[in-house]
């Protein structure tokens, strides 16, 4: 399941996930091998064909994830935990370090599998958020991303 801040204005207007004209997130699922063809976000709802799922720790859209206010964080929180114990995803995967932080507590982070989990039976990894709003080089995001690929080849090999 990835997990977002919440929906971008483009996003929120036209109804589909990661739908902001600078946001990578289509081409690093491709190019990190998590999908074997470029999606878009017309074709957000493919993603079930992958059995990935995705949502957002607040839903109320806006420019930037600056713009969310600490009340939000604190009910999106629960919501996100009631629907990830729900959905029981093999992991949750926070698009944007700050989503983890901000839902595990957790000062401390790195890219990649948690040590911990936040949710008993989830495995959490922590990958770049992939707005335009983000500088890191789409390189390290990609190769971050197909870190999170070995890692769900690894979890379906055992279940």
């Amino acid at each position: 399941m990835f997990i977002g801040y919440n929906p971008g204005l483009r996003s929120a207007e036209i109804g589909h996930h990661y739908a902001g004209k600078s946001n990578l997130f289509w081409d690093i699922l491709f190019r990190s091998g998590l999908t074997p063809e470029k999606l878009d976000y017309t074709r957000d709802w493919e993603l079930l064909r992958y059995q990935y799922g995705s949502t957002n720790i607040i839903d109320r859209p806006s420019k930037s994830a600056m713009d969310l206010t600490r009340e939000e964080y604190l009910e999106g929180k629960q919501i996100l935990r009631e629907l990830l114990i729900e959905y029981k995803p093999y992991i949750a995967c926070y698009v944007g370090i700050g989503v983890y932080k901000a839902f595990s507590g957790r000062r401390k982070v790195n890219w990649g599998r948690q040590a911990e989990k936040t949710v008993e039976g989830i495995v959490d990894f922590v990958a770049p958020s992939t707005s335009g709003l983000n500088r890191m080089p789409a390189t390290e995001q990609v190769e971050i991303y197909s870190k999170l690929k070995g890692l769900l080849q690894e979890i379906k090999r055992f279940n």
